[in-house]
């Protein structure tokens, strides 16, 4: 399930069978680059480049400015990498402690 945004903002679902886009990280790079250094407009670099919103151009070059990486994200968990099931055992149960302190009200009350 993929949500796409339309003109107005509105949050959509995409349809059956719509296929997406994909960009190389040379070419990603070349955009930033033609609209940072050589200060391109966005409608140029869509026009001569075929990307479809000025939203996508915008979102490369804020990666690139915060030194965030190309790669897709989507799906995946950031999971820490544990030596041991104890030391994962120990910073889950951390993690849990942690949340009843900052929620009090939730820990031990029975809901019915």
């Amino acid at each position: 399930m993929f949500l796409t945004v339309n003109l107005e903002g509105i949050f959509c679902m995409a349809k059956k069978g719509q296929t997406f886009q994909a960009y190389t990280e040379e070419l990603k790079r070349e955009v930033v680059r033609l609209k940072v250094e050589e200060g391109w407009s966005y409608r140029q670099i869509r026009e001569h480049f075929g990307i479809k919103s000025d939203a996508q151009i915008a979102s490369w070059v804020r990666k690139v400015q915060n030194n965030e990486s190309f790669e897709d994200q989507r799906g995946v968990w950031n999971r820490k990498n544990f030596s041991s099931v104890e030391e994962e055992n120990t910073y889950l149960k951390a993690q849990v402690d942690y949340l009843k302190k900052r929620n009090p009200n939730l820990h031990g009350k029975e809901w019915s």
